[in-house]
């Protein structure tokens, strides 16, 4: 069992791949260090997914998000390799990751990358009694 940050990331199959649902995982932990100051940056990570053949593990998840804390790296390009990784590893129907960064300098930022397969579109939304 490791407890080192890794690089990589593991799935399993997908429980229910006949039907859309939406996994939810709330990272409040992250952190990077800036590139220009090499100062800590703390962020939460709201990811959501639809998956397809495969969802992400999450034990692989956390040891991989550790994986950033020594690492520089903006903001924008942060979140957007660590969208992009998660897509290409399980493949999901859709894919949403928004990083909120804490204040740093009076100033909040919040970045949203997002993933899609190109044959693919949300159900319609059922209105119940």
């Amino acid at each position: 069992m490791s407890t080192q940050p890794s690089t990589d990331l593991e799935t399993f199959p997908n429980p229910q791949t006949d039907v859309d649902y939406t996994i939810r995982i709330k990272i409040p932990e992250f952190t990077c260090l800036c590139p220009k100051t090499g100062q800590p940056d703390f962020a939460t990570l709201h990811l959501t997914y639809v998956p397809d053949a495969a969802c992400l593990e999450l034990k692989a998840l956390k040891l991989y998000m550790w994986s950033f804390r020594d690492r520089g790296a903006f903001h924008e390009a942060v979140t957007n390799e660590i969208l992009a990784h998660m897509a290409e590893t399980c493949q999901p129907r859709y894919m949403k990751l928004e990083a909120e960064f804490y204040v740093r300098g009076g100033i909040y930022t919040t970045v949203t990358a997002e993933h899609r397969q190109a044959d693919w579109s949300p159900a319609a939304a059922v209105t119940l009694p």
